[in-house]
């Protein structure tokens, strides 16, 4: 511990250095549920590049784990602290180092919060839009590190769409470039898309060239209330058979709307079984919504409201905004799921929730990015009881078990962490895992990077 708090000190400013085990304490976790968490040696907070490569250097030298966070509101565990290692926490790096209106592209360090370059690129007429549910505390980097999407995915891609080249620090304090700031290169491996979604295994983000695209018009929401989940998915299905390209479309199940009314009071009938919304953000979308309606009555919805201008519609994404706010609120603790599936096969994957819960005599809400397929299952319990903390962890692996026989996969946009470990085992098989682990022993042949997440 001396040895390594020594040479960390030598070329880091006193106040990146923090070694006070109460404050280390705090930085153990992400918000995961379920994971297991070691006792950091300290916890270093860089500015700049030479300083976190001061710290891979040393943590090579030392053979001691490092584990890069970012504001760790992580749900798998990813960030969560191994005994004896360093904390690499890149808050403090959060400086927009370029806006280019020409070239459609930002250049930021991995501590820039989402909504802070979304505002920025936002005065240039720009949008950046992967806009995770965390987007006003989560950071650039950790959106990279677990490939996060977002509301708008449906129509605009996940995190690794708009990932153009990354400046990397290496496991022994190497800096690697990777990709590039034009529309087009096909150079080489990709190496961009190998780090998106690695979760800290393979190396430390340093910069970032992320492609923007012009700002959209203000969307317009449409909401449709059901007696079903399976009349609702099966208005999904239409509106994307039908070669609608909505901005947004997201579902929410009866638990989930309780729930919301029960904290908003929002004033959703108790007999609604599904909430869908559907947005466009066309130069007019008003055609695009009335055709949304009318394959949503056709479907089954009992009721179809169009908002008539952005006050309304914002009104109507409140309840989906305030959907893990609301379940939080039912019991002591939640365990957020990330199963993604065919959008074929999502009613399937609602039902067999519910049916999950029944089981297991727990409340469990689901809301959904219905048109990727992308639900999460939030099980709430009671920490406190160890019975229902136990049937919490097994539904919660039911429905992992659910999502991969409908043919998904068990995280669209939260990552693996330490929590879901053994279900990545199952989703890739042998001989994919050995080539993973290739992969990762080729770029840290010591296993420093990040050690026990993902395999």
């Amino acid at each position: 511990m001396d040895a390594l708090l020594s040479r960390l000190g030598e070329n880091l400013p006193p106040e990146a250095l923090i070694t006070d085990p109460d404050v280390t304490a705090s930085y153990r976790n992400d918000m995961a549920s379920f994971c297991d968490a070691g006792t950091p040696a300290a916890v270093v907070l860089p500015r700049t590049v030479e300083q976190v490569r001061h710290v891979m250097r040393t943590a090579t030298e030392l053979r001691v784990p490092v584990v890069p966070q970012g504001a760790r509101t992580g749900l798998s565990g990813g960030a969560n602290a191994s005994d004896g290692c360093i904390v690499l926490s890149l808050v403090r790096m959060d400086r927009i180092l370029e806006i280019s209106p020409v070239d459609r592209i930002a250049v930021v360090e991995p501590g820039v919060v989402n909504a802070v370059l979304s505002r920025a690129v936002g005065e240039y007429g720009l949008y950046y839009p992967p806009d995770p549910s965390s987007w006003e505390t989560c950071t650039i980097g950790g959106n990279i590190g677990t490939a996060s999407g977002g509301l708008c995915c449906v129509k605009y891609g996940v995190t690794a769409e708009y990932v153009l080249g990354l400046e990397v620090v290496l496991a022994d304090g190497r800096l690697l470039s990777t990709g590039r700031r034009t529309a087009k290169g096909v150079a080489g491996y990709d190496l961009t898309r190998l780090f998106v979604g690695s979760e800290g295994s393979l190396g430390v983000v340093v910069k970032a060239v992320l492609a923007l695209r012009p700002k959209p018009p203000r969307q317009l929401v449409l909401a449709a209330e059901f007696p079903s989940a399976a009349t609702a998915c099966d208005a999904v299905c239409a509106i994307m058979e039908r070669g609608h390209t909505p901005s947004l479309l997201e579902i929410m199940d009866r638990t989930t709307i309780r729930a919301v009314n029960a904290m908003a009071q929002m004033g959703l009938p108790d007999t609604t079984e599904a909430l869908l919304l559907a947005a466009f953000d066309t130069a007019d979308p008003g055609p695009d919504l009335a055709a949304a309606g009318e394959l949503c009555a056709a479907a089954g919805a009992t009721q179809v409201v169009p908002a008539e201008d952005e006050g309304e519609s914002e009104l109507l994404l409140q309840a989906r905004r305030l959907s893990l706010t609301a379940l939080e609120a039912v019991k002591t603790a939640t365990m957020i799921d990330d199963v993604c599936v065919p959008r074929s096969r999502l009613a399937e994957m609602i039902d067999g929730t519910a049916d999950i819960a029944a089981k297991y005599d727990l409340t469990i809400g689901v809301c959904a990015h219905a048109g990727d397929g992308n639900t999460h299952p939030v099980v709430c319990f009671d920490h406190r009881d160890p019975g229902e903390s136990a049937r919490a962890r097994e539904s919660f692996d039911e429905i992992m078990a659910l999502g991969l026989g409908l043919g998904g996969t068990i995280t669209g946009e939260h990552g693996v962490g330490v929590l879901k470990k053994e279900w990545l085992a199952r989703e890739l098989g042998p001989v994919g895992v050995e080539l993973q682990q290739a992969v990762k022993n080729a770029f840290d042949p010591l296993g420093i990077l990040n050690p026990g997440k993902l395999f």
